[in-house]
């Protein structure tokens, strides 16, 4: 496998399940050292320095980041992929879950930024990678909150990408479609028919199955990887086809 993350050090947030431990696992595999920052750290996988962090707390993000920071020798990549899921229209959730899903979502992304680039700015390669969703562009039914966050997100990317850009550190995201991740199995579990809810999500997709952590994994590495130097303010879909293709249903 290419080592092209030898010598570079990389945070990921949320490694301790999903597409966050795909992510952490994969960039050890290909050479970087890794810390993972997770509210547990019970699910951090072997090879990869495990530091309690909530990132709605400013006070344990800059701990946490300092302390991953020592521990690597600085870092190179930070993955900013913590956050939750919502479900409902606009009128379904309360002022106080719009609040906790953008804290989480949102604000934490940039609390776990701010903490970081300090180190980032010494960096030779430094790469932020944020994972947002499909939902950023693409209108999905019931998840009005969580669309409007990762929407944010997409739009925060640009944005700091631009600021960014002369400090020689590039910012990009991952649009990952349905993803076959903890949050999903949880909310297939709750449907009341969770076979037919997960031939639907499959069906949704042009590929006519759900995306894989790894899948993910992969396409951040490849946004994160030195290799990938002239890109920057880009959204990569990681979605089947289903925020492009427009395919015939299924005879």
């Amino acid at each position: 496998m290419t080592a092209e993350f030898d010598g570079l050090a990389a945070v990921v947030t949320g490694a301790a399940s999903g597409i966050g431990l795909a992510t952490a696992r994969h960039l050890a595999a290909r050479g970087a050292r890794v810390a993972g920052l997770d509210l547990r750290v019970d699910g951090i996988p072997e090879g990869v320095a495990g530091f309690v962090a909530d990132v709605t707390d400013d006070q344990a993000v800059r701990a946490g980041v300092e302390a991953a920071a020592a521990r690597l020798g600085g870092i190179d990549i930070l993955v900013n992929n913590a956050g939750i899921g919502a479900t409902g229209t606009v009128e379904a959730n309360a002022d106080a879950e719009w609040h906790r899903v953008y804290d989480v979502n949102v604000v934490g992304l940039v609390r776990v930024t701010r903490a970081a680039l300090p180190h980032l700015r010494r960096s030779a390669c430094a790469a932020i990678v944020n994972t947002c969703s499909i939902v950023a562009h693409a209108g999905v039914p019931d998840r009005a909150l969580y669309s409007a966050t990762k929407g944010a997100v997409q739009a925060l990317t640009a944005a700091m990408a631009a600021d960014h850009v002369r400090e020689g550190i590039r910012v990009n995201c991952v649009n990952p479609g349905t993803a076959d991740t903890p949050w999903v199995r949880r909310l297939l579990d709750e449907a009341a028919d969770p076979a037919a809810e997960l031939a639907a999500l499959r069906a949704r997709q042009p590929t006519g199955r759900l995306v894989t952590p790894e899948e993910v994994a992969h396409a951040i590495a490849y946004l994160a990887s030195p290799l990938a130097s002239a890109t920057t303010g880009a959204v990569l879909s990681v979605d089947g086809g289903m925020h492009g293709l427009r395919v015939r249903p299924a005879a």
